[in-house]
């Protein structure tokens, strides 16, 4: 008999304390998969990316930097200061102001965003409210039930699109794991602004294997990824004595690698310059 998996990095229900900023690094691929697949079918004219996006989680800019690879204009801010975008709390009324003018125009046309899940039911109704064109937010499967979800957001003002991740998108708590595994699963729900008065339903497209596609090679240093070792690995149990994680940083490696003066021409490169370090 297998033991069940409890990793709260894992599990589809996770337990956090009540102060947590649920910070769960977006894969760049998982962004990029979104505008490749979902945000033709929810826009398909050809303007869709001459616009702005905004993400008001940006975190440490994972999601952000990836869309800015599509839209025209691109901007964060999250509650925190993780060294990216502003500082200023999405839920505050005078969000906008917080601001300070730094991101214009003042009404992005789309707000895209991995939110806090405790808090991404009011996520999507501020940001329909503040966003010209619409909103998108990638979310746990899990959001798309309970009674009072549906009272308070599906009901007066249902998705126009859900757009489903045959793959599993990893993510772990606090930073973003390049060979990383989950047992959660991730949709994307789509609201327009203003829907065309006979879209009156919620399509569901599903989002084909991106992973290995969607990624480039110098993701990992772009946006600072780490590798996972196997429980196998050698220096597993040294860490472990030490109290450490068990992956090595990027700052790690970008210096071994500005040493060798090599670049990474895939994630395997990647993963073996790293366990060389060690």
């Amino acid at each position: 008999m297998t033991a069940p998996n409890t990793s709260t990095a894992v599990m589809a229900r996770r337990i956090e304390p009540a102060d947590s900023l649920d910070f769960f690094p977006t894969p760049p691929w998982a962004t990029r998969a979104f505008c490749e697949h979902v945000m033709p079918a929810v826009w398909p004219w050809p303007d869709r990316f001459r616009v702005s996006a905004y993400d008001p989680a940006c975190g440490e800019g994972h999601m952000a930097e990836a869309l800015a690879d599509y839209f025209d204009h691109v901007g964060g801010s999250d509650i925190h200061d993780y060294g990216y975008g502003e500082i200023a709390d999405f839920t505050h009324p005078d969000w906008w102001p917080l601001l300070n003018g730094r991101f214009s125009p003042a009404d992005p046309s789309w707000i895209i965003t991995n939110p806090p899940f405790n808090l991404a039911a009011e996520f999507v109704e501020l940001a329909l409210q503040r966003s010209r064109r619409g909103v998108a937010v990638l979310v746990r499967n899990s959001f798309e039930e309970g009674e009072e979800r549906f009272e308070r957001l599906y009901f007066p003002r249902p998705p126009q699109l859900m757009g489903v991740s045959v793959e599993r998108i990893p993510m772990h708590k606090g930073r973003w794991v390049i060979n990383g595994s989950t047992a959660t699963a991730y949709k994307w729900f789509v609201w327009l602004t203003n829907p065309p008065h006979d879209w009156g339903h919620c399509r569901t497209i599903w989002i084909p294997k991106s992973r290995r596609t969607l990624t480039r090679p110098d993701d990992w240093l772009r946006f600072g990824g780490c590798s996972d070792l196997p429980k196998t690995h050698k220096a597993v149990k040294l860490m472990e004595a030490q109290g450490k994680r068990h992956a090595l940083s990027v700052e790690a490696v970008r210096c071994n690698m500005a040493m060798e003066r090599a670049k990474p021409g895939s994630i395997g490169d990647v993963r073996r310059h790293m366990e060389a370090l060690l």
